[in-house]
């Protein structure tokens, strides 16, 4: 794919369907003429903004051109997206911002930035209402970098995209040589700003075309939905016998195997993604094992709540998929594990979408409770048959309850082996925990995909109101 650089509109067009663009306000220009800026006035006012569609579906978008005064934001500049925002919010769709901006416009100083300022109040109203999607083509610096962090998802192209609050070369000790924090990787895979990273501007468009097609366009529209011509019932023999693969199992089980991972450099551990169950947008988080560890971080936790916050807010089902054995221990996690395990304890147990939760492989402690247990509000549980779920490790567990018994052994080893046959089949078996009605069922993994249906067929009808309060202060 080429890395030519595109111009404002073009990728406009490049993005929405053939001919469908109809740009508003291309008649606007800065009113200030301080400082000589009357004489390089230009009409749209550095901004291309207007709707058109997607996949057949209305979308409202913005385009900065970096070509007229940098792209830079003034005060009739952020008011068109603004008015773009008003707009879409009253029309139930989709703002795609395409950010390549110089940043605040200095001539025009409090009036740009009390304008800039009716940005961010208009992306806020429209948070959990409409769907707001930001690609970063150029500069997205200073303000803009708030721009991108209020929007619902953002996309950046690798080569020439730059995201920073404050510039590499600014920070004490940094240059741009010795760390780039403006750039993509660092922004992915880092600080977690970015959900997808795009070797060219083609490759960033496409992506958004597939994510704006399986997401509604705002909190109610229902228009996530579409006709599957997969088959209903396929069975996965596949997972009888490979191993555990977070991401192998979530497309594996989707229709037409569609899998599309947010945030895939950031926080590997925890898997989030979007993919399709009988034709319904689903929303997937799941433990994935990173060198041999099945753990929760912060930054996986972090990472997971934003996920349900969206997948709550648009009326997406959930499915957490479980498989891991305790928390992350090192200084840097206990500085904010407790605080993120309540944030997203919190948000899980406080949705109100249907939510099922498969249990592939352990779900030990704290850490196997709050992924989606029924203790914290799944509706439905299933379980793998080699599934464990308990307090700890079977042998972890004889090993503490039965230390004078194994000390006092000739043989240490057979009293353990029997100890912990018997403590797994009473205690840690998913069939224990069946029996107390802590999962629904036990299913067979190539039956996976037309069980997780099934449930969630079920519960297609679920009604839940939140409670009398404000909001959670966790």
């Amino acid at each position: 794919m080429s890395n030519s650089k595109m111009s404002a509109r073009e990728r406009i067009e490049y993005l929405l369907d053939d001919q469908s663009f109809v740009e508003i306000g291309n008649l606007i220009e800065a009113r200030n003429t301080d400082y000589n800026l009357g004489a390089r006035k230009v009409k749209g006012d550095g901004v291309v903004t207007g709707y058109g569609v997607l996949n057949d579906r209305m979308v409202y978008v913005y385009s900065q051109d970096a070509s007229a005064l940098g792209g830079s934001v003034g005060e009739m500049h952020a008011r068109k997206i603004a008015d773009t925002y008003d707009m879409a919010m009253k029309m139930g769709v989709p703002v795609i911002g395409m950010i390549d901006c110089a940043g605040l416009r200095l001539q025009e100083a409090v009036d740009a930035l009390h304008a800039f300022g009716t940005i961010f109040k208009k992306q806020a109203e429209a948070s959990g209402k409409i769907l707001q999607v930001c690609a970063v083509f150029g500069q997205c610096g200073g303000g803009s970098a708030l721009m991108s962090a209020m929007s619902d998802f953002t996309l950046m192209e690798e080569k020439n995209g730059a995201l920073f609050v404050n510039s590499p070369n600014t920070l004490d000790g940094n240059t741009a040589e010795k760390l780039d924090t403006s750039g993509a990787r660092y922004q992915a895979e880092k600080a977690g700003n970015v959900d997808f990273v795009c070797e060219s501007e083609e490759e960033l468009l496409d992506q958004m075309r597939i994510l704006i097609d399986v997401l509604p366009s705002d909190f109610e529209s229902g228009d996530a939905e579409f006709e599957c011509e997969d088959d209903l019932n396929r069975i996965i023999p596949e997972l009888n016998d490979s191993e555990y693969d977070a991401k192998f199992l979530l497309s594996s089980i989707s229709d037409e195997r569609l899998f599309v991972e947010t945030k895939a450099g950031f926080a590997p551990e925890m898997v989030t993604a979007f993919i399709r169950l009988n034709g319904e947008t689903v929303g997937a988080i799941a433990n994935q094992p990173v060198d041999g560890e099945k753990v929760l971080s912060s930054k996986g936790l972090e990472k997971a709540t934003g996920f349900v916050k969206f997948c709550d807010a648009f009326s997406l089902p959930i499915l957490t998929v479980t498989n891991v054995n305790g928390l992350k221990a090192n200084l840097h996690e206990e500085r904010r594990l407790a605080k993120e395990l309540a944030r997203f304890t919190a948000e899980l147990a406080g949705s109100t979408v249907p939510k099922v939760n498969l249990i592939a492989g352990e779900a030990y402690g704290t850490a196997g409770i709050v992924m989606n247990s029924k203790a914290v509000g799944a509706d439905f549980v299933l379980a793998w048959p080699q599934a464990s779920v308990g307090m700890m490790d079977a042998s972890q567990a004889v090993r503490i309850m039965y230390a004078e018994e194994i000390s006092a052994s000739d043989n240490q080893n057979a009293v353990i082996a029997e100890k912990t046959a018997q403590y797994h089949q009473m205690q840690t078996s998913a069939l224990a925990a069946a029996q107390r009605g802590y999962v629904d069922d036990i299913i067979e993994p190539d039956a996976t995909r037309k069980r997780l249906i099934v449930a969630f067929e079920m519960l297609y009808g679920k009604k839940q109101l939140r409670d009398e309060k404000k909001h959670s202060t966790i």
